[in-house]
C-alpha cells in the first residue's frame, strides 16, 4: 500500500488541510482524506505512518456504524466509487483512506472523556487534586480507574496546544443547553466504546469527539474512537501505578519523552523501528476491535 503524506486532487478545491486530514468540497458534501502523516504533541512529523490513514478510517467507519444507532454522525460512504469527478488514479489512491461526509457547523471545542487517569489529566490532578475543575478522591496514581468517567472539554486551536477548560467555561462559550448536550453525548459515547472495546480485550481509557450541527441537528463528526483520538490500553497486562503498553500514537509520544524534545517545531527524525512499531500498533488495534484484519 501506498504511502499518503499529502493529497492534490484536479476536481475539487482544497478547504482545509490539518495535521492529518486533507479536506475537499464538494459543493454539498466534503471529502475527508486521512493521510499517513502523524501529529504529537501538536508538531506534524516529516515521516508518514504506513497504513495510519487506512486505520483511521477503517476504525471511524466501523465505529460510526456501532453509534448510529444512539447519534447521527456526518458520514455518507466511504465507496470511492460513489464520488463522482475523481480520476482513476485518484480513485485507487483515495479508497480506504477517505469519507464523503455531510457539512455541518463544527463547534470549537474537543469533547474529551476520560475513564482512567493519565497523560494531561494525571499532571493537572498531582498539582491540584481536580481535572478541569472535577474534584477527584485522593491517593489515585498513574493510570488508575477513575470512579466513573469525566467530561474533560478542551479548546479547539488552529494552532498550538488545546487548552483544557473547566464545564462552566464551557457553558459560557456555547452556552448551558449546548454545553449540556455535548458532555451527555460525549458520555454516552464513551460508555458505548468502552463496553465494545473491553469485550476485544482493550481498555479504552480516554478519548474525544467532535461535534457539529448538520442541518440543525447536532452530529458527531470527523473521526471516533480511533487510534488518534484515544488512549487503547491491552486489559490483560493493565496494571494501576505505571504507564500502560499501548495500541495508539501514545507509543510515539513516550519515545519522543524519552530524548527530551522540547515539544517545539521542527520535529525530530523519528527512527524506522519507531515508525515500524507504530504501523503494528495501529494495525493490532483495529484488528482487535473490528474482529479481522485491515484488508485493501
Amino acid at each position: 500500500m501506498a504511502l499518503v503524506s499529502k493529497t492534490a486532487l484536479k476536481s475539487f478545491p482544497l478547504v482545509a488541510r490539518g495535521k492529518v486530514r486533507d479536506i475537499y468540497d464538494l459543493n454539498q458534501s466534503l471529502l475527508i482524506v486521512a493521510t499517513d502523516r502523524l501529529s504529537a504533541f501538536d508538531v506534524v512529523f516529516d515521516e508518514p505512518i504506513p497504513e495510519k490513514g487506512n486505520v483511521l478510517t477503517g476504525l471511524s467507519i466501523y465505529w460510526f456504524e456501532q453509534t448510529a444507532a444512539s447519534l447521527p454522525n456526518h458520514l455518507i460512504t466511504a465507496d470511492m466509487n460513489q464520488v463522482p469527478g475523481l480520476t482513476r488514479d485518484e480513485r485507487v489512491m483515495l479508497q480506504g483512506r477517505s469519507m464523503l461526509v455531510k457539512k455541518g457547523k463544527v463547534i470549537p471545542v474537543e469533547c474529551v472523556v476520560r475513564g482512567y487517569l493519565t497523560g494531561s489529566a494525571l499532571k493537572d490532578y498531582l498539582k491540584t487534586g481536580s481535572v478541569n475543575g472535577i474534584k477527584l478522591p485522593a491517593n489515585l496514581q498513574e493510570s488508575s480507574k477513575l470512579p466513573e468517567p469525566i467530561f474533560t472539554p478542551t479548546t479547539k486551536e488552529s494552532e498550538g496546544h488545546d487548552q483544557a477548560i473547566t464545564f462552566s467555561e464551557l457553558v459560557t462559550k456555547v452556552g448551558r443547553e449546548l454545553a449540556e448536550q455535548l458532555r451527555d453525548y460525549s458520555l454516552k459515547l464513551y460508555q458505548i466504546g468502552a463496553k465494545k472495546a473491553e469485550a476485544s480485550g482493550i481498555i479504552l481509557a480516554d478519548t474525544k469527539f467532535e461535534f457539529a450541527f448538520v442541518n440543525g441537528v447536532l452530529t458527531v463528526v470527523d473521526e471516533i474512537f480511533t487510534p488518534d483520538s484515544s488512549r487503547f490500553w491491552p486489559q490483560d497486562q493493565y496494571k494501576a501505578g505505571q504507564v500502560q503498553p499501548s495500541f495508539d500514537k501514545q507509543y510515539v509520544r513516550d519515545y519522543l519523552e524519552s530524548i527530551h524534545w522540547d515539544k517545539n517545531p521542527p520535529a525530530p527524525k523519528l527512527p524506522p523501528e519507531i515508525i515500524q512499531k507504530t504501523t503494528e500498533k495501529y494495525l493490532e488495534a483495529y484488528q482487535r476491535i473490528v474482529g479481522k484484519p485491515l484488508i485493501h
